[in-house]
């Protein structure tokens, strides 16, 4: 596999896996580090920014989608959206250390982004939920391994 092929796919993979879309990037990061072919870091790296951009996209829709929460192709539905709303003005900033949870951690930050939480926060506590994220399955990949 090319290495722009494998970086690429990984980084789309990770961008997509954190919108509404049904994606598994944890396993195409360890399916990559098993082939031991690619550089740890720089897969760690990579998977890391998509995985963030792909929040920040979610955090965008909040910004300026809360209008349309009620219709049909809204990303997050209506239920979920709520429970995620509940939890972050019940917690704050820090329930988005949660976003690399499946299930509740989109509807996080696209929560975050309807009740303005501030980009910089935003995206400090989201790198550290997604990077920690995938140093353990990293960790867990890699010591299988040997």
């Amino acid at each position: 596999m090319n290495a722009l092929a494998a970086y690429g796919g990984l980084f789309l993979v990770a961008l997509a896996a954190a919108t509404i879309l049904p994606m598994q990037s944890e396993a195409a990061l360890a399916g990559l580090l098993l082939m031991e072919t690619y550089s740890v870091w720089l897969l760690l790296a990579v998977a890391s920014a998509g995985n963030v951009l792909g929040s920040l996209i979610n955090w965008l829709l909040g910004r300026g989608l809360e209008r349309f929460r009620d219709r049909r192709w809204f990303p997050v539905g209506p239920a979920a959206l709520d429970r995620a709303q509940d939890w972050y003005q019940r917690y704050g900033k820090w329930s988005l250390l949660l976003s690399w949870v499946p299930v509740i951690g989109d509807p996080l930050t696209v929560v975050a982004g309807v009740l303005r939480e501030p980009l910089p926060g935003f995206l400090a506590l989201v790198a550290v939920a997604k990077v920690g994220r995938y140093l353990v399955v990293a960790t867990i990949t890699l010591g299988l391994s040997s």
